[in-house]
């Protein structure tokens, strides 16, 4: 039923090619003949952890990140991720631009977000745009809040060329 696949042999010697040939291999033994490889299963792969900023970390630059981030210190800079959380210690002085941006501390800049979320212990100072927007009670917030579609698109609409002057004759 099963045998020894003979690639995996090694080449034959002079006693091997004298020795009768044996019974096929049993079941175990064709499985341990395979290459590793073959037997590698395809799991999803596991959503990494969110990055921390802690309480004692400062940092000056801007931050990108398609992964989530939660932010406990002080970022002087803009901030690019998926999931975005702003402890009830840190303070962000820059544009925050995430799919979900949970506000606990402190924001002096711009907010774009699809769901934006103010806790009651939130402080922002700048404008919000929005798909979707939380304020709790006790949150505190100056600036402007704009609905749009798509509030990511930081992009300006592209213009269209214009007309290309004719030469004077």
């Amino acid at each position: 039923m099963f045998s020894k696949s003979k690639i995996n042999d090694p080449a034959p010697t002079d006693t091997a090619a004298a020795k009768p040939a044996t019974p096929a291999a049993s079941p175990a033994s064709a499985l341990a003949a395979k290459p590793q490889s073959e037997f590698k299963a395809s799991t999803p792969k596991a959503k990494p952890a969110a990055s921390v900023l802690s309480t004692d970390l400062h940092v000056t630059g801007n931050m990108k990140t398609t992964g989530d981030i939660q932010v406990e210190g002080s970022v002087e800079g803009d901030i690019r991720a998926h999931l975005l959380t702003i402890g009830e210690t840190a303070t962000i002085k820059g544009e925050v631009i995430a799919d979900d941006v949970v506000i606990n501390g402190r924001i002096v800049g711009r907010v774009r977000g699809l769901k934006v979320r103010l806790t009651s212990t939130a402080r922002v100072e700048g404008d919000i745009i929005h798909k979707t927007i939380a304020i709790e009670s006790g949150a505190h917030f100056e600036g402007s809040v704009q609905r749009q579609d798509d509030p990511l698109n930081t992009g300006k609409a592209p213009t269209a060329a214009a007309p290309k002057a004719k030469p004077a004759d």
